[in-house]
């Protein structure tokens, strides 16, 4: 419920600050007094475009607050919890938006700052506004299938549960047959990949086991060259050790001559036993390093196609082994995702078929709601002096969706065998205030926003249809909060709180106020709506009449 409304500097207004109350409230004035400055200042509270134009003529900015009382659980609390804004059990809600001249803003919400669009959407809970000028509320199509919903307590929840489930899987499936479709496309080189790597049969570490045996083959290879003719040198029929041989048989014959020679003798033996054990090594080195040359040819050629496997499939050698499995996966994937697809497919169904026979029985419940509204409706168009008039509900098929697959528009009827229409198209501005009047009225026990206002409603109409007017907006009220700006004394009278807009003309300009009328003030308030600026006693006493019959 709006509790205060604080103004700053908003076009005529210089400072104004409003307290408001349950029950049926009234704003009432000359015309041209301002009671749009009243409305356009909520409207940007409220999250409405900031127009440059609302800021008073010399200011450097405006300043617009609204305060809310909230009720435990009220959705705007969850939505405030969701911006990180909260509000302590019992304490209001304020909204303030402030306005520069040169068109920029900034909006608040309990005295965090949000976007203009998070107040927009506190806005849709807090308040309904409704005027024959309304682009949104019960005017707007796209809001009438949720007010039906309202109307029939219908649970739309698994509804859209099934919805849910059926966008899931067509996404699924989407994506199934996309991933299938580039697995297919893929299918002849996989298979060829898979056939070269399980033929050469990589295993992990082998690489670096035939670098290492092909490294020692080759060291082989290549200290054999070195100890090729060994053999001669040392051990053939003219080899050293042949030689030294010789050599030791002259000197033995004269080694007992002469000491030195004997020494020297000794000194050969020793030279051929050492040159005997390095003959022996040698060979036995021979023996070592000796190596087949197929197996390092085949050691080079497998390391060969290993490394060109690997560079061909961009991984490590080490890897290829994994490799070569993962591409089998894949290949195994191509066949198993055609069962999936079917998986998928007879899942979509069944989902579909669920989501079908809920929105059919929801459907159903709909229109059995839309002829009760119809028939509420209807029973409110004749005090409204709508007798001729007609009002259906009106139900086609849309597309399926969350909410199921209805279209629903109000329609209206204003003259016998008229076709029906949109009411926007087809009531004239007084039917059309008088129309919202009673759906609102029809609709009343469904609940909606704790505070509604109506701009000038009863334009046009007098007499007993203003009488009716009232009436019902009184019974609005009863238990809600509502606010009605107005021309009609009728309705003026059922006002349990009656607020004037007054414009004074002054040294420093036009400036328009608001101030709550006491009891006497309100009669003379309804005494000048009756006669006009010259108050007479024969309006007074009328003006009485109606407070009484109120």
């Amino acid at each position: 419920m709006l509790r205060q409304l604080s103004i700053d500097n908003v076009v005529l207004i210089d400072r104004l600050e409003l307290e408001f109350e349950a029950g049926l409230g009234v704003l009432t004035g000359e015309t041209g007094a301002g009671k749009s400055i009243l409305l356009d200042s909520l409207g940007l509270a409220l999250g409405s475009r900031a127009d440059a134009g609302l800021v008073r003529s010399g200011a450097a900015g405006a300043a617009v607050a609204a305060e809310f009382a909230l009720a435990a659980g009220d959705p705007a609390l969850e939505l405030l919890a969701e911006q990180g804004v909260e509000i302590e059990p019992g304490e209001p809600l304020i909204v303030r938006r402030t306005l520069k001249s040169d068109g920029g803003s900034r909006a608040f919400a309990g005295g965090a700052s949000v976007n203009a669009a998070t107040l927009r959407e506190l806005a849709a809970g807090l308040v309904e506004i409704h005027g024959q000028h309304d682009d949104r509320g019960l005017l707007n199509p796209r809001g009438h299938r949720a007010l039906l919903d309202s109307f029939a307590r219908v649970d739309g929840a698994p509804v859209a549960a099934a919805w849910a489930e059926v966008a899931r899987l067509e996404a699924e499936l989407e994506a199934a047959r996309a991933d299938s479709e580039a697995a297919a496309r893929d299918r002849e080189w996989l298979e060829f990949s898979v056939g070269e790597i399980a033929a050469l049969a990589p295993q992990p570490g082998e690489e670096s086991e035939l670098a290492e045996a092909r490294a020692a083959m080759q060291a082989g290879a290549k200290a054999g060259e070195s100890l090729a003719g060994l053999d001669e040198l040392l051990g053939g029929s003219d080899g050293a050790l042949a030689l030294l041989r010789q050599a030791a048989r002259r000197i033995e014959r004269g080694a007992a001559d002469h000491a030195l020679l004997g020494e020297a003798l000794a000194s050969l033996d020793r030279a051929l036993i050492e040159a005997s054990e390095a003959e022996d090594r040698i060979a036995r080195a021979a023996e070592a390093l000796a190596f087949d040359p197929t197996r390092l040819e085949a050691a080079e050629a497998r390391l060969f196609d290993i490394r060109a496997l690997a560079r061909k499939h961009r991984v490590e050698a080490d890897a290829l082994a994994a490799h070569g499995e993962e591409l089998a996966g894949r290949l195994k994937a191509i066949d198993a995702g055609s069962e999936r697809i079917a998986g998928l497919e007879q899942a979509l169904g069944e989902a579909r078929a669920r989501f079908d026979a809920l929105a059919e029985d929801l459907s159903g419940e709909r229109r059995l709601a839309a002829e009760r509204l119809d028939r509420a409706v209807a029973g409110e168009l004749a005090p409204l002096k709508l007798d001729s008039a007609r009002f259906r509900t009106a139900l086609s098929e849309a597309e399926a969706g969350p909410a199921g697959k209805d279209r629903v528009e109000f329609e209206v009827s204003t003259n016998p065998g008229a076709p029906f229409g949109p009411l926007t198209r087809i009531a004239s501005g007084g039917e059309l205030s008088r129309f919202i009047l009673a759906l609102k009225v029809a609709l009343a026990d469904e609940g909606g926003a704790a505070t509604m206002i109506f701009d000038e409603i009863d334009r046009g109409v007098g007499g007993a249809v203003a009488s009716a007017i009232g009436e019902r907006l009184a019974r609005l009220a009863d238990g809600a909060q509502v606010l009605v700006v107005t021309h009609s004394p009728q309705v003026a009278a059922r006002a349990a709180h009656h607020y004037r807009i007054e414009k004074a003309h002054g040294e420093s300009g036009t400036r328009t106020s608001v101030r709550r009328l006491s009891d006497a003030e309100r009669r003379e308030e309804i005494a000048r709506m009756l006669s006009g600026a010259d108050i007479t006693e024969e309006a007074r006493a009328q003006a009485a009449r109606l407070l009484e019959a109120a």
